[in-house]
């Protein structure tokens, strides 16, 4: 699942590629990606002769605002795409479910295999109102905190700290991927207490957090072995490259040559250095 670096990518891409245009018109082909809505045009109608003037982002959620102040918010779900076309001539990938044509010309696709992913509309009054939405806690790219204060903030939660760190109520974004790569480099077990850290500890942690999410930007995202998240433009991230403990089970550790292992906790898979994170 695209997790926060992959997102912040697709949303500056957008920011360039489509603020400014004006939509003509809206085709759907699969409900599921509108499934709140019974009837395609009960979507399209919120869309069709609509600007967009914003692209924001709340966690795993893009926001694009429109002229007419509503919301259209996509999440890509565990497979989505969102691909920009120069051309409505360009042949559409398979499990294109919704396209949005530009009256300038090109269009948006939203692709998503697994189809759970999801499009829909709300005033920008109503998204804290959301479900999905009202629940999620500090954006790490976009709140800047204290030591002190993130330190407080991860100790309430009094869990392992990868299920601190991935949860949503508590740090918006943050999924498998990056919950390994973060502790890796705070040098932190994974099943450490969240209220068991010393201030240097919390101090490592919060850098690698910053760290790792700013570098998974700058590198535009992970694409993994199934190549599923790919930019606005179809290709894909280059922080997997850079990758120091997830999805390299059996390989040297980068920074002490020891073996990276893997768990299984949860049915999730935990990456890590035995040798360097304690």
């Amino acid at each position: 699942m695209p997790e926060l670096p992959e997102v912040e990518v697709v949303r500056r891409d957008l920011e360039r590629e489509v603020v400014g245009k004006k939509i003509k018109d809206t085709e759907v082909t699969g409900m599921r990606s509108i499934r709140r809505y019974r009837q395609r045009k009960q979507f399209t109608s919120l869309l069709d002769g609509r600007k967009i003037v914003g692209v924001d982002r709340k966690g795993k959620y893009l926001l694009l605002r429109l002229d007419d102040g509503e919301v259209l918010i996509i999440h890509l779900g565990m497979s989505g795409q969102l691909l920009r076309a120069k051309s409505s001539r360009e042949a559409c990938p398979k499990h294109t479910h919704v396209v949005i044509t530009f009256t300038q010309g090109g269009q948006l696709r939203f692709v998503d295999p697994r189809t759970f992913g999801e499009m829909f509309v709300t005033s920008i009054e109503e998204i804290d109102q959301v479900d999905e939405l009202a629940h999620l806690g500090i954006d790490p790219l976009e709140t800047a905190m204290s030591w002190d204060d993130f330190g407080e903030l991860v100790a309430a939660r009094h869990a392992r700290l990868k299920a601190a760190l991935m949860d949503q109520k508590l740090l918006a974004g943050i999924g498998n991927i990056y919950s390994d790569e973060i502790l890796f480099h705070a040098g932190l077990r994974w099943d450490r207490m969240s209220d068991s850290l010393s201030p240097e500890e919390v101090r490592r942690l919060y850098r690698a957090l910053m760290e790792t999410l700013q570098d998974a930007v700058k590198y535009r995202g992970s694409s993994l072995a199934d190549e599923q998240y790919v930019d606005l433009f179809g290709k894909k991230g280059e922080y997997q490259l850079h990758h120091h403990v997830y999805a390299r089970e059996g390989e040297a550790c980068k920074r002490c040559r020891h073996v990276i292992v893997r768990e299984k906790v949860g049915g999730r898979s935990t990456f890590f250095c035995a040798a360097c994170q304690v």
